[in-house]
């Protein structure tokens, strides 16, 4: 009996295998030759499952893999089995302004931190993000703004103080800081780090109501970790729903998974301490969440949406605007005409640090928006796609139709180095954003391709505060330091431009990773 069980058991093994066996065969076969999308280009593996996508988000390198994949297809790539990278500024309009019949992919049904808890990112339903964002713009109105700028800048001066504290006594006036301030360099500065710690600052003063102090304490630097984590594991698990939906991804990236779980756990802790102070503290973002309704429906905010709404606040204010101003120190540094313009242009407009805030005069301060905008550009904060899915009907994208069901998407670094809408698109040239130099053409050309905080009724509600915070951060530094790129981030360009298969697109990756300066004292 043990033999006949053995055999049968061996067997319905081998059936079982050779079972599988064929359904892999012939959902490739399907994929590669029957699916609505098989006329479209692409890797291999990647039209024939979306692992490919999850592995390449999973090393952090799908942007570089998307703009090689678009040199290699055009216009059109395939990149999952239902996934479209869409590559013109034809098909950003087309799918992310207003109006269009697509709605947010299942990429974003990953994202909640608490069981149906969606926040104004990731709700799908169009009607819900109407309601939510309707409430969260009371937060971000010019009147809420006006009330948290000393806020942001309080930890803009502990920011600049701390670049050269080491062996440089920073005053508020430019005669006290010429006649105490040595010449020597400070020590060198991880613009990556120092960036990262004071957007969180910021965003966590006017989110939760209190300084979390990284820019001057060791001990909370481990919040943008967690951050990363976080962001990290909605990438993997959103491109490939089977890592999200059977728990694979707690198995394959047990790090991953955790550091987010404890993103969530302690973002709900900080959540819940600001709720119970009610309307006493501070008129930061909670203030005015906790009351705001909805103009059309009347109804606010639940406990769970706060929390959830929190999460997003916290991991979009801190991550989108520190890697446009660790971007912009690293391309400023690596072009020192264009820093050299930078500082003219400020230390002409301002004879005391503290003119320098949001208003007409930094307004009229036209090449630091043109130098961020242009650090955006080369690095993007999200440098992939923002996945649509496209919704009964169909729609027509970029002169092609796509029935519904059908995922679709632009993918920024690869739109916003095109050739087509940017002359010398590697080269950090912030004269292209200024129609007096390159002409009014050009620069609609380029600002077709560009959309650093997405468009239409999705785009980033935040950016207003996330301009006034780089201005103001980014004209003051300059304002009080010159600066240079360390002898290390110089060793580290050399070794990465020479690295076979990577060319210029090392730059992006190097504006969001460690870069150090040093700073002195004009």
């Amino acid at each position: 009996m043990g033999l006949i069980y053995n055999l049968l058991s061996k067997e319905a093994a081998v059936v079982a295998f050779s079972c599988g066996l064929l359904y892999v065969l012939g959902l490739a076969i399907y994929r590669l030759y029957f699916h609505p999308l098989a006329a479209y280009p692409g890797p291999l593996l990647a039209r024939i499952t979306s692992f490919h996508a999850a592995y390449h988000a999973y090393i952090g390198d799908s942007h570089l893999v998307l703009f090689e994949a678009h040199r290699k297809y055009g216009e059109f790539v395939r990149f999952t089995p239902n996934f479209i990278s869409i590559n013109s500024s034809e098909g950003l309009r087309d799918i992310y302004t207003h109006g269009k019949n697509v709605q947010k992919s299942s990429f974003y049904s990953v994202m909640p931190p608490y069981p149906h808890a969606f926040d104004t990112h990731n709700v799908i339903d169009k009607s819900l993000h109407g309601r939510k964002r309707r409430v969260l713009s009371q937060a971000f109105s010019e009147g809420a703004l006006r009330t948290m700028e000393d806020q942001v800048l309080e930890h803009i001066r502990i920011f600049c103080k701390g670049l050269g504290a080491a062996n440089t006594v920073v005053e508020h006036t430019a005669e006290k800081k010429l006649a105490s301030a040595p010449e020597t360099p400070s020590e060198p500065r991880n613009m990556s780090f120092w960036s990262n710690w004071l957007t969180f600052d910021v965003i966590g003063d006017l989110c939760y109501g209190k300084s979390y102090g990284m820019l001057e304490r060791e001990e909370p630097r481990f919040w943008p970790f967690l951050i990363d984590y976080a962001i990290h594991r909605h990438a993997i698990a959103g491109i490939s729903m089977k890592i999200h939906k059977t728990g694979l991804g707690n198995l394959l990236f047990p790090k991953i998974a955790a550091g987010q779980k404890t993103f969530v756990q302690y973002a709900r802790t900080q959540a819940a301490e600001r709720i119970a102070l009610g309307k006493n503290g501070r008129k930061d973002m909670f203030y005015h969440l906790l009351d705001a309704r909805d103009p059309e429906t009347g109804n606010g905010y639940s406990l769970s949406e706060i929390w959830s709404e929190s999460n997003l606040l916290i991991a979009a204010g801190s991550h989108t605007p520190s890697t446009a101003l660790a971007a912009a120190f690293y391309y400023l540094t690596n072009y020192p005409e264009v820093l050299a313009k930078l500082s003219n242009e400020v230390r002409s407009k301002f004879s005391n640090l503290e003119e320098i805030r949001s208003g007409n005069l930094l307004g009229s301060c036209h090449y630091v928006k043109h130098c961020l905008d242009e650090a955006m550009r080369l690095s993007p904060p999200v440098p992939t796609t923002l996945p649509r899915e496209v919704s009964e009907g169909g729609a027509w994208i970029a002169g092609h139709y796509f029935p519904a069901g059908t995922d679709v998407g632009t993918p920024a670094f690869t739109l916003q180095t095109d050739e087509r809408y940017y002359n010398e698109p590697f080269k950090f040239m912030p004269e292209r954003w200024d129609a007096s130099i390159v002409g009014e053409e050009a620069v609609e050309r380029a600002t077709s391709a560009f959309a650093p905080f997405s468009l239409g009724p999705r785009a980033c509600i935040g950016r207003k505060l996330a301009y006034m915070e780089l201005t103001v951060a980014l004209a003051r530094t300059v304002w009080l330091y010159d600066m240079r790129i360390s002898t290390f981030t110089l060793l580290m360009i050399i070794i990465l431009r020479l690295a076979p298969e990577r060319g210029h697109t090392s730059h992006s990756d190097l504006g969001r990773e460690s870069l150090e300066m040093l700073l002195t004292v004009p």
